[in-house]
């Protein structure tokens, strides 16, 4: 089979970095080269200029463009007859793209179905229980969770249940109270939360899957009867043994996961998140990552998600990344690492895509007045032709930057500054003119590959003296 040949178009500044990665490279199964289009940063050239610069005919299965580069793939891919793609942001990240690290994982399949809480529903107009549950439909949740508050009424229970599913979510009513419970069951819910060996008669009031749990707290036995009394009615259920909060019964809870798979192999579980998400000051990432992995072990393929606290905002979405890379994990054999950055929100395992020395050699290479910014091991870096300097503290920049007749360039490198700052503190990628990658906790901004960036200060040259 004939070698694949790909064309690497890059601009000066990032060609010596280019030419050492893929010279790093070894041995390849394919054959490389380097189209040099005569700008400085190949990120920024639009569609026309690639179409001027890059020589025809192009001697290539394969044309990459940078990452940041926003030509249209398409139009070029006809023009030169050739299929155009791009690359990795960062020329670190390239050997992964070229599949010396696998091909990119497939995260679209996974096994957990996600139940997201309204834990106000009762107090909330239907409207506005409609209203809150697109959200959580598009941030990964299957069923929507109607919560009952105690001692509230819920006249509109009936209604809250038909509007929801007239608007194509999957519902759940969850409460304490057995009416309520009765009453949502008649109105059509698909699951109900919960029911106990005592209360089990409501599943025959409708067609709802009940989620069966202990009549008392930690009372594993009443769950085992009430798993039996379902299995005689000839009903599916799904059982949870109740997740316990640290100090309050959590090691123990875990035992009862463990216990409750060993007994019944083959029966749907629940688990509950938010009793630790909720009730531990801690980030949830690292909380809903290490549950998930004990739920891919045990197959517990049902999740209860709760957002209340302000610092569990992005706990569904959470949940869905972690479901998707533990799949992922588990059909490969694999530690769940490589797969995802959705959880890596406060440090990233490569944090800089060049190191100190790269830096100095670049920088000494650039022959006008415009800034560059980068982050390595040793701190931040900013660099033009008049001189390469190296802090950890955005503000120390200051003495070194002719930007006082330009009050526009002093406030974009202060906020470009402070960004570095806070990405080298945390170990987190930086890139000048983009935005900090924090994975599922922040969504990323809306971004048009095939739309060039407006020009940043840093692009333009400094304005003359008044």
């Amino acid at each position: 089979m004939a070698t694949e040949r790909l064309l690497f178009v890059t601009g000066h500044l990032a060609r010596p970095r280019l030419e050492r990665v893929l010279t790093g490279l070894g041995e390849t199964a394919f054959g490389w080269a380097i189209a040099d289009i005569g700008v400085k940063v190949a990120a920024l050239a639009t569609g026309e200029i690639i179409e001027r610069r890059l020589k025809r005919p192009v001697e290539a299965d394969r044309v990459i463009l940078p990452g940041r580069c926003r030509a249209d793939l398409d139009s070029l891919s006809s023009s030169f007859g050739v299929p155009f793609v791009r690359g990795p942001d960062e020329l670190a990240d390239l050997p992964a793209f070229l599949g010396r690290k696998g091909t990119p994982p497939d995260l679209s399949r996974h096994d957990m179905r996600i139940f997201a809480e309204i834990v106000d529903a009762s107090a909330l107009s239907v409207e506005e229980i409609v209203r809150r549950a697109e959200p959580m439909r598009a941030a990964g949740a299957d069923v929507i969770d109607l919560g009952c508050l105690p001692d509230t009424p819920f006249a509109h229970l009936e209604d809250a249940v038909q509007a929801l599913k007239a608007a194509g979510h999957r519902v759940s009513v969850d409460s304490a109270n057995p009416d309520e419970l009765s009453r949502g069951n008649r109105a059509g819910a698909d699951f109900l939360l919960s029911l106990t060996e005592e209360t089990l008669s409501i599943a025959r009031d409708g067609n709802a899957v009940p989620i069966l749990v202990p009549a008392r707290p930690h009372d594993f036995a009443s769950l085992e009867r009430a798993i039996g009394k379902a299995r005689e009615m000839g009903i599916d259920f799904i059982a949870d043994p109740i997740l316990d909060p640290i100090h309050f019964g959590f090691s123990a809870s875990l035992v009862r996961y463990h216990r409750l798979r060993e007994a019944f192999p083959d029966i749907e579980i629940l688990m509950g998140t938010g009793n630790l998400t909720e009730l531990t000051d801690a980030d949830t990432s690292g909380i809903t990552a290490t549950l998930l992995g004990i739920c891919s072990e045990l197959s517990i393929r049902n999740l209860l998600v709760v957002h209340v606290s302000p610092h569990t905002r992005a706990t569904v979405e959470e949940h869905d990344a972690a479901r998707r890379m533990l799949f992922a994990a588990r059909e490969d054999g694999a530690l769940p690492r490589g797969y995802s950055s959705a959880l890596l929100q406060v440090h990233d395992v490569k944090p800089f895509a060049a190191t100190p020395a790269e830096l100095a050699e670049q920088a000494a290479t650039i022959r006008d007045r415009n800034y560059r910014i980068e982050t390595a091991e040793d701190g931040i870096h900013l660099y033009n032709r008049d001189g390469h300097f190296i802090e950890t503290d955005a503000f120390e920049f200051f003495p070194h930057l002719e930007v006082e007749n330009d009050t526009g360039h002093a406030f974009y490198l202060g906020a470009e500054l402070q960004k570095a700052e806070i990405a080298w503190r945390l170990g987190k990628r930086y890139a000048q003119d983009a935005a900090l990658d924090f994975g599922a906790a922040a969504p990323p901004r809306e971004d048009d590959r095939t739309r060039l960036e407006a020009a940043g200060h840093t692009l333009k040259a400094k304005k003359p003296p008044a």
